[in-house]
Order: C-alpha cells, then structure tokens, then sequence
C-alpha cells in the first residue's frame, strides 16, 4: 500500500501499522469476498427460489426480476415509530423503490434488524442489552442478506448500536456495494445546557418530576436524531467521512424536499455501484485502513462519542483489519479539535451544520494532512465529493455546489490552526488500574488532573442513594465497577452525571471511574470509563477499597490507584452477585453473550470473544 505523500507523518505511519498488523487477516477476507464476488448467486438460483423472490412483487418489478438482467437493491431498515430518528424511515421503502424503477432496477426490503432507544432505557435493566444490541444487529443484517437475491444494498439506520451493527453486518457480505442513508437531525428544542441545567436542579430536589419531563419533551420534540453530539450524530459524520453517504447527507432534517431528494439519489448511486456496471464498488474493498484512519480522525477532530472506541475496533475487525486503542491515542496526539457540539459546547448538530458542517470539517482536515484522499467512496474515487453540498435546483432537482471555505461561527466549526485544543477530544489512559477511555473535549482543562480518594459502588444506584442522603461529602473518585460487559452487557451510566455534576459545581474535585460506559453524552465531570480489565473479569479495578488515593491524570494519559505495589499486587479482587442483572427484561437470553464477549479494547464484541 502506498500512502499519499500530503498525509501527515504520523497519520501515514499509523496506517500503515494497522496494515501490516492486519496483512494475514485482510489477504483472507478480501479472497473470502472476492469467491463471493466470482459467483452471482442470484442469477444461478432455482426457479422455484427466484419465484419466491418475486411473487409479491407488483407486475412491473415482477417481470424485471423475472428477466434476471436488472440490478436489484435489498433494503435493510432498522425503521421503528418509537425512535424518534427512526420514525421517518417508515417512508423511504417507497421512496427507494420508486426511484430504482426510475434507474431500471427494483428494490425490496430484505429485512429489518432491531433498534432500542438508548434513551429511553437510560438507568434502566434494558440497558443492559443496549451494546449486545449491536451482534444482534448484525446477524439480523446477515439473516436479511442471506437470500442472496440482491446485487446491491442499503441500510436505513442512524443511532447508537445500530450503525456500527449494520455496518459488521454488511461488511459480511463485503463482495456487495452498500450505501448507509441517514434520516437527519430534529428541529433544535431546549437547549442543552438548559437542559442539563434542569437535570441537575432536579438531582438536587429543586424542582419537581412535573417541570422535568416538560423540559425533555421540549429537548426531545420531534422526529430524528437527538441533536446533541452523542454516539449517534457520531455514526453520521462517520458514515460520511469514510465515504459510505452521499456527501452533506449526514444532518439534513427529516421529512424535507431535500432530505427526500437525497434518498432518492442515494437509492439509485446504489445501483450503479453494482458487478452488472462499470463502476463496481464492493463496501469490503471500499473500507480498508485509510477509511477507517479517516473516520478515526473525524472522530477526534469533532469530540465524538467514547462508543465508538469499541465499535470501530469490532467494525475493523469484520474487514479484517485489527485497531488498537493505541492507534486512537497516536491519532488523536496529531489532530486538532476544531467541533464544539453539545456536550463539547453549547451548540447542537443543527448549529455544527449551518456553520459549515460536514465539507468545511473535511476541507480543513484535507488542508492539513490529516485525512487520506486518495480512498474510494460511493461517490467514486477521492474525497473531493464530499467538500460539496447538496441543494435543490429548477424543479427540485438535486443539485451539488462548493461548500464553504470559511466557518460561519468560529464558536462551532473553525479551522486546523486555531482549533479548540490540539489534540483530539478522546484520550487514551493507562497505569495499574488498566486501559481506560476519558472524553476531554467537554472537561475544562483545570480538571484533567484528579487525584482524591475513592468512593467504590457496585452499581449506578448506590451511587445515586448515596448522594441523596449526603453522603457525598469532600474531594473523591467515584469508582462504579462491575459494568463490563461480562458483568452486565457494559451499561451507559449517565444517571450518575447529575448528581456528579452538582457536587462538581459546590467546588469538590470528583472523577468517575468505571468499566461501563457513558457514550458522546458525557460531560464537564472527568470520567475514565471502559476500564479494562474488567472486575467481573478479575480485573485491577476489582482491587480498589473505599479510602485508596486514584489519580486520572487525562494530560499524561495515566489512570493509577497510589497504593504501595507490593500490597497492591497480593490484594484479593472484589467478587459482586451479579445475578439479579442476569434475569428480567430479556436479559436471561443473553448469558451467551456475557459468556463470549470480548474485552472492551477489543470491542466488546461476541464475535471475537
């Protein structure tokens, strides 16, 4: 592989890295789809499995997939009303199909994979099942895939787990052009810190249940993404700057000429990628490690969501390719922070957009080396697409310009040389407690470093009990073990945000120390999360007692408990009963995945366990 002489040094050398540590692993995958590749099943099938292919099809698309020469599209959607970035997917199968008939080809809808609300069970048991979601996503992909009926796809989902799960999933059938079409933002509500500042006054019991929920249904008002900047507007910029959406797709609102005009367009750019044209564009070639080095890039460059430490190492992982936590650190101490999105800032996804967005956010990591060019996209080879923006011309027809070359708030989007800090928003730390992930990008510099005692709790709710009863008192480490994913699927814990937020804003020193996780959520408190080992797994934070000193140092990248080291190497771990997050709500059905799942360095994932 060669590498583009503009690309940063440490950039190239990174990527490099990833491909000779991954060079057996790729060589197999890209023969495996390649196999795949040589035989076009669908047109070898039966008789009697290409009529039940076809047989609810209306007369024209039955006659089409009848004569067997017309590309077809499987639609794989993770369409429910009760998400509400979900919720306007319910009209692209149609939209989809009416425009593949207008490109000469047909699309169906091959199956739907599931999608749970992050946000609803918040601090709930369903929680639990939310990272395992992602497998689940991705054999559903898998199953939906398997008819073998399709030359081409395209996958309709945005949140959390689901992107990541339908991008495994996809990247199974690598030999296939796939296309990732996004639903887009809702409308900006309450603002952020409004609402952050509501959540707080209400862990502090100076409002009531009653002026809470108004003020989330007021944050929460609408159909699409939340706009603040968690793992979901995450996937989004990702999908776009790996090149897996058209460009300027990702924050476009729902239910638009625009939004809709997109999804047309994105249906038929999927037809024309497949083996039957010129331009065939499998997604098992299109992502390899300058993609995923891009969208790691993008990731530290916009302060992303923590999540996606564990899902683009089990994304790499089904391309063959092996990421590193140290990849993620060696990247970030080179790129810039120039996004500040809620939690980062005060702006939403909706204000990141209209400063400049995703083409100016490119243009000035181009500019500096920071991202490899010369990838292929489904728009075609490079990324000089996606420095353009889509419109709507004469007749509302689709229409692509320049973006802009100069950020329209410098409080939101700015460029590479006067970026927010330096390095990226994700750090990397180690020491005696194990690996962990912290998210400076919303912490202020001044509380980088803690060092204090700790306060050890085996869940979320002790934690929360704890500090009702003002318990909570002096500078501490709040230690909040057994929540990996061996434990207990590796929960997010954002409950324990407000509570640590207020003791934060009476003057105290606090930190959050846990194997579970908090995702693009996270706050102003310093949280070192994702720590690995984990306690279930006999890890060292297993070992911590009530009283010793923790210190997170997010400036050296340390995470270390000051005990003497002879006493510490003979402590004995800690053991929880962790049986009742074992049953209710579904969770009895997956101790096959608390059994197999990965450590989180490696994914968290059942499929390399």
């Amino acid at each position: 592989m060669s590498i583009d002489a503009r690309v940063n040094a440490r950039v190239a050398e990174v990527t490099d890295r990833i491909a000779r540590r991954s060079h057996d692993s790729r060589a197999r995958y890209l023969d495996r789809i390649s196999a795949a590749a040589a035989t076009p099943v669908r047109r070898r099938l039966g008789c009697a499995n290409q009529a039940h292919a076809f047989a609810a099809c209306g007369t024209h698309d039955k006659k089409l997939m009848q004569d067997g020469h017309v590309p077809s599209l499987g639609i794989v959607t993770a369409y429910n009303d009760m998400l509400s970035a979900h919720q306007p997917y319910e009209r692209f199968p149609e939209l989809i199909r009416q425009s593949a008939r207008e490109a000469g080809g047909v699309a169906q809808v091959a199956g739907g994979v599931p999608a749970m609300c992050d946000g609803i069970t918040q601090g709930e048991a369903g929680m639990e099942l939310s990272l395992f979601s992602r497998d689940v996503i991705a054999l559903s992909t898998a199953v939906a895939l398997s008819h073998q009926t399709f030359d081409a796809a395209v996958f309709l989902g945005i949140c959390d787990k689901i992107v990541p799960g339908l991008v495994i999933g996809a990247l199974s059938f690598g030999h296939l052009p796939a296309v990732f079409i996004p639903s887009g933002p809702m409308t900006s509500g309450l603002g952020n810190e409004a609402k952050a500042k509501i959540r707080q006054d209400y862990a502090e019991g100076k409002l009531g249940r009653e002026a809470l929920l108004e003020a989330e249904a007021q944050a929460y008002h609408g159909p699409g993404t939340c706009t603040f900047y968690g793992t979901a507007n995450t996937n989004q910029m990702l999908m776009e700057i790996m090149g897996l959406q058209l460009p300027g797709a990702s924050f476009v609102n729902p239910n638009t000429p625009l939004r809709d005009e997109l999804t047309r367009t994105a249906a038929k750019r999927a037809l024309s990628l497949t083996a039957l044209g010129n331009q065939y564009s499998p997604i098992g070639r299109m992502l390899d490690e300058r993609a995923f080095v891009n969208g790691i890039i993008g990731l530290h460059a916009t302060g992303g969501s923590t999540n996606l430490t564990l899902h683009m190492v089990a994304m790499g992982a089904a391309a063959g390719l092996t990421l590193t936590w140290d990849d993620f650190a060696d990247l970030a101490s080179v790129t810039p922070l120039i996004a500040r999105i809620y939690p980062n800032g005060s702006a939403d996804v909706n204000h990141f957009h209209a400063a400049g967005g995703m083409s100016l956010l490119m243009r000035e990591l181009l500019a500096a080396g920071l991202l490899h060019r010369d990838v292929t996209t489904v728009c075609g080879d490079g990324l000089e697409a996606y420095l353009q923006e889509p419109a709507l011309g004469v007749e509302g027809t689709l229409t692509w310009h320049d973006g802009p070359v100069a950020s329209g708030d410098p409080a939101v989007l700015r460029g590479t040389t006067e970026p927010f800090q330096t390095t990226g928003g994700l750090r990397v730390l180690t020491g005696n407690l194990g690996r962990a992930v912290i998210k400076t990008s919303a912490v202020a510099s001044e509380r980088h470093i803690i060092e204090a005692p700790a306060r050890v709790f085996h869940s979320q709710n002790n934690l929360q009990k704890a500090f009702a009863a003002g318990e909570l008192v002096g500078d501490f480490v709040a230690v909040v073990r057994f929540q990996g994913p061996k434990a207990n699927g590796m929960p997010e814990l954002h409950k324990l945000m407000p509570p640590l937020g207020s003791l934060q804003d009476r003057g105290l020193k606090v930190a959050l120390v846990t194997d579970g996780r908090l995702s693009g959520a996270s706050g102003k408190v310093p949280a070192a999360i994702h720590v690995t080992p984990e306690a279930a797994d006999g890890g060292a934070i297993a070992r911590i007692r009530d009283g010793d000193v923790v210190r997170l140092d997010a400036a050296a990248g340390r995470l270390e408990v000051l005990v003497d080291s002879s006493e510490w190497a003979n402590r004995a771990v800690a053991r929880a009963d962790l049986s009742a997050a074992h049953v209710g709500v579904g969770r009895e059905l997956f101790s096959f995945f608390r059994e197999r799942v990965s450590c989180a360095d490696t994914g968290a994932s059942v499929f390399a366990g």
